[in-house]
């Protein structure tokens, strides 16, 4: 396809899916349960760490550990008691298990003891002239770990540094930080540019890319995040990853 058809091909299907009838079946319906910022941050963080497998599994397993935190889920982090952490002992998710989600929620009680945001732990090492995400995702797994940790939980958190296409925390960005006044990201980030973000990556959205001409790496890992990206810039600069609606779409709902 020559570039100004794949333009409008995937304008017109990312304005198709781009809206909020998308919310419900997406794990993206999880911090849309909230309206207070740091809960949207922590719901959305829990949500997109959750996203692989099944969206109907994933958006069930979010909710349910909403409901273990009352719904109230950054008063819960800043605020639980030891007895408060027993209505999480038994929850589960694929992989992620209970000695995983404790370290989680140490980390954001210690960091929200002296931040108001999330969005301080990805923005710190990301430079205005950057041209991507890159080194604020490497510093996010770095500052997320810094405390004693069983070595097991090292692998919720991926970073570029070792090559992985970070598609759940390039999808958490996305929610965080686009703001198209569309009704599905939120855009309560204003320290990232939607120009810098990366566009998460998966089999279907690999798929996609391929046929369409926008990927040609086979490996979905950094690099290929990073080439399909480039080439969405060439038809938006400004926000490219605006295109994930179109190629995720095509790839679930059409089997393109």
């Amino acid at each position: 396809m020559k570039k100004e058809s794949i333009k409008e091909f995937l304008d017109k299907k990312t304005d198709q899916y781009n809206r909020p009838s998308f919310i419900k079946d997406d794990p993206v319906s999880i911090p849309h349960l909230f309206t207070q910022k740091q809960d949207i941050e922590i719901a959305g963080l829990f949500a997109a760490l959750f996203s692989w497998g099944n969206r109907t599994t994933i958006i069930r397993k979010s909710k349910e550990l909403m409901e273990r935190m009352d719904m109230s889920p950054y008063q819960f982090v800043t605020q639980h008691t030891e007895n408060d952490l027993q209505k999480l002992a038994s929850f589960k998710h694929r992989t992620f298990k209970p000695a995983d989600l404790f370290y989680f929620i140490e980390f954001l009680s210690l960091h929200y003891s002296r931040n108001k945001s999330l969005e301080n732990a990805f923005c710190a090492g990301i430079g205005k002239k950057d041209k991507n995400v890159e080194q604020g995702l490497n510093g996010f797994r770095k500052y997320f770990f810094i405390y004693d940790h069983e070595k097991r939980t090292e692998k919720h958190i991926s970073s570029p540094e070792l090559n992985s296409s970070c598609k759940r925390l390039n999808m958490f960005l996305r929610w965080m930080v686009r703001n198209d006044c569309k009704g599905v990201d939120f855009g309560i980030w204003k320290n990232i540019s939607p120009s810098q973000l990366i566009c998460p990556v998966d089999v279907h959205v690999t798929r996609v890319a391929k046929k369409t001409g926008l990927l040609s790496r086979n490996k979905a890992d950094w690099k290929a995040a990073v080439e399909l990206t480039e080439n969405l810039k060439q038809l938006d600069p400004d926000d490219p990853v605006k295109y994930d609606f179109a190629l995720f779409g095509l790839g679930v709902s059409e089997k393109f």
